[in-house]
């Protein structure tokens, strides 16, 4: 394999990386503006709404502390499939939360298709990484 060659498998598997850090830059500026309802709120007293959306940005921030720690292989193909399974597991867990939190019917059947797709792909990722032990 080629400098070339080696530098875009990195590039390759930053993207997923660049991309949730990028959503989460965006989300903790857009929290930060309209946080003023739920920050001076006793959880007590949030609405279901909040509550659920507060549960998933922390969701949403441990997994990317999940992220940053995870030891890296060096094999671009593992490294790809455990942050993509756990990526994927962090959109189960926000769907699961708009299922218990949400209103929207619209919301709610997006929600269920995202926890059908992604199961099955943490499946596929499992069944490769096992493979590969």
């Amino acid at each position: 394999m080629n400098f070339k060659t080696l530098n875009a498998f990195k590039v390759v598997s930053l993207v997923p990386v660049a991309a949730l850090w990028l959503t989460a830059a965006s989300v903790q500026a857009q929290t930060s503006a309209g946080m003023a309802p739920s920050a001076s709120m006793p959880m007590g007293q949030m609405d279901k709404g909040a509550a659920g959306s507060h549960d998933m940005k922390a969701s949403m921030m441990m997994g990317m502390s999940g992220m940053q720690k995870m030891t890296m292989s060096g094999d671009v193909d593992t490294d790809f499939a455990m942050m993509m399974k756990l990526h994927h597991q962090q959109a189960l867990d926000m769907a699961e939360m708009q299922l218990a939190h949400g209103r929207s019917p619209e919301m709610k059947a997006m929600a269920k298709r995202i926890i059908a797709a992604q199961k099955k792909e943490i499946a596929q990722f499992d069944m490769w990484l096992a493979k590969q032990k």
